[in-house]
């Protein structure tokens, strides 16, 4: 396995000190490095995430924030650039550890041990990616307490085999909340974690983008929706969120939110029906508010209409 240096500010478009490097790796053709996909990298949470690639010391990293923040796409969307591959796995509350280190399966009529993403993540240099990981047994995630310090795996249902981690193997998590559980009511399945287990990471919060930032991704996803709209788009984004989150002294007016992932949709789909007849609340609707409440449903919409004006009941101009 051979490695290269890329040049920071090129290889992300973010300003950056002439001469920083990263080292990445050489070969980009390896099948599980993450599909390159538009992006617009924010500095301080793209300095983060650098830091620990370079030197993780012994830390997994835990994004936390809310819904569609782009907490994963982040960590993948580095990846991509530095021809970094890696094993992502969605965390539910019934999977098990063994899933992640792997398991006996029946192949070609024989039984054979398959590693799974934990195992070839630390034995090939692999990032690790455990999505929705507060959504998992703490009890489960425990076992990954000495790994993630650099100590080796051991595999006992393999004959013990003894996988000692790659110096390229890092361990990153993603969680609405930070292994404290829910305290927002906001988001189903959230579980308390081991203390210990959160103690191993360093921990840095994603929030949605600065609207400056929504737009460029925006405009990177649907370059032909015109300004006027986007800012229109992101504006009632602004307003939901306000809502789902709360005031201090009172609960979420509402249970749906639009997420930058939902927002990017719903500019794409306008773009998809462009000339149908209330165009952007046809798509909002496919992207978001079908699966409200119809009472927060129409209060969206009332949202949208305000923000939008005439070109709500209108086509896209």
């Amino acid at each position: 396995m051979t490695y290269q240096r890329f040049d920071v500010a090129k290889t992300f478009g973010v300003q950056a000190r002439a001469g920083l490097e990263v080292l990445g790796f050489a070969d980009e053709t390896h099948p599980h490095i993450p599909v390159r996909k538009p992006y617009v990298f924010r500095n301080e949470v793209l300095r983060d995430i650098l830091a620990f690639l370079r030197d993780p010391g012994g830390d997994g990293f835990f994004l936390t924030g809310p819904t569609g923040s782009g907490k994963t796409s982040l960590v993948t969307q580095v990846a991509s650039r530095l021809f970094w591959p890696v094993q992502a796995v969605t965390c539910h509350g019934r999977m098990e550890l063994h899933a992640l280190i792997g398991q006996f399966v029946l192949v070609q009529g024989e039984t054979r041990f398959v590693h799974g993403p934990l195992a070839v993540a630390a034995r090939d240099g692999h990032l690790l990616i455990l999505n929705e990981s507060d959504l998992m047994d703490p009890s489960e995630l425990a076992g990954l307490n000495d790994i993630i310090e650099g100590q080796p795996l051991v595999i006992a249902e393999n004959g013990g085999e003894v996988i000692r981690p790659h110096p390229k193997f890092r361990v990153f998590a993603t969680g609405n909340s930070v292994g404290a559980g829910d305290g927002s009511g906001l988001y189903q399945g959230v579980l308390r974690q081991n203390l210990a287990f959160m103690d191993r990471f360093r921990v840095v919060h994603v929030g949605y983008p600065e609207p400056t930032i929504e737009k460029e991704i925006i405009k990177a996803q649907a370059p032909r929706l015109p300004d006027l709209i986007v800012e229109k788009m992101i504006a009632v984004a602004g307003e939901v969120r306000r809502l789902f989150v709360g005031a201090k002294e009172g609960g979420a007016e509402l249970t749906v939110t639009m997420s930058t992932r939902t927002l990017v949709r719903w500019a794409g789909l306008s773009l998809t029906f462009k000339g149908a007849p209330k165009v952007f609340e046809y798509a909002l609707t496919q992207a978001l508010t079908a699966r409200a409440e119809p009472e927060q449903r129409e209060a969206i919409h009332r949202i949208a209409a305000d923000v939008f004006g005439d070109y709500w009941a209108g086509s896209q101009p």
